[in-house]
């Protein structure tokens, strides 16, 4: 069972991701386009995992996505995605992400990004749901 990383403790939801070879770059580093990868996998599985829907009945789009790297990853080791939900306005909300190393609990990357409710069979935006709303509240203890 991993243990999570203390920088994490205050996250209700974390994803689990082994960096792989094919993760790496010339430098043997983590390439910086594979963390915006993990991000959305932690990503919707956290919404999955909150809303208990399909994969077909997110309804969601990603505006926006801001990466701020830290500290390099390296082949080999397990990170711990935390995401939280930040803020919640009409139609969109905000996620908040700390990626952390198993085991020295460096952290290696911050990101926030920003969803849009969506309609796909209209085309168009609708309002974030009641129902995402409480499970939010009840999942991170606000109000």
């Amino acid at each position: 069972m991993p243990v999570v990383p203390g920088p994490l403790h205050s996250f209700p939801y974390i994803h689990w991701e082994e960096v792989h070879f094919r993760d790496l770059d010339a430098l043997g580093h983590v390439n910086n386009v594979v963390y915006a990868s993990w991000l959305e996998s932690a990503r919707i599985q956290y919404y999955l995992d909150l809303m208990g829907v399909k994969l077909e009945e997110m309804g969601l789009i990603l505006a926006e996505m801001t990466i701020k790297y830290l500290a390099p990853a390296f082949f080999g080791e397990r990170l711990a995605v935390g995401v939280r939900v930040s803020s919640i306005g009409t139609k969109s909300f905000v996620l908040e992400y700390v990626i952390a190393r198993e085991g020295d609990e460096t952290i290696i990357a911050t990101s926030t990004t920003v969803q849009v409710a969506y309609d796909y069979k209209t085309g168009a935006t609708v309002p974030v749901s009641e129902t995402f709303r409480r499970r939010v509240a009840e999942r991170q203890q606000t109000t």
